[in-house]
């Protein structure tokens, strides 16, 4: 059971290989984000990941969203919409940062929010990955 077996698709589809684990990792997609996607409640950096998967990390600041459980229901709704995308194209290194007012949204619209920028991304990503290509 190796980190191969947390990557088959189905299995879990959340292991550690779709998730960005360390300050280091992390820090590269600040520094290096060529791909953006922003709402008034929420933004997301991308940049090319040197993988094979999409990988996410979450920044959800107790300033921004005070009360944990909201934290907490938000991370899981974020993780959930983002196992549904599908793994098609170049994979990229994504950052959710939560702003003021994301504590608001009700569930429903807050997929549908995400279902928006997850477009976004996708479309801002073929502009860019093709430039880093050449």
């Amino acid at each position: 059971m190796g980190a191969a077996a947390e990557c088959e698709p189905g299995a879990g589809a959340f292991g550690k290989c779709r998730r960005l684990l360390n300050a280091a990792q992390y820090r590269a997609v600040f520094d290096g984000a060529s791909i953006k996607a922003s709402h008034r409640h929420l933004l997301m950096l991308a940049r090319p990941a040197d993988g094979r998967h999409s990988r996410l990390g979450l920044v959800i600041a107790k300033k921004n969203v005070r009360k944990a459980v909201q934290r907490n229901r938000i991370k899981r709704i974020v993780r959930e919409s983002f196992r549904q995308l599908p793994d098609t194209g170049v994979p990229l290194d994504i950052v959710f940062l939560a702003r003021r007012g994301l504590d608001d949204m009700d569930n429903a619209s807050l997929f549908a929010t995400l279902g928006e920028q997850w477009q976004k991304l996708s479309r801002h990503k073929a502009t860019h990955t093709g430039a880093r290509d050449r």
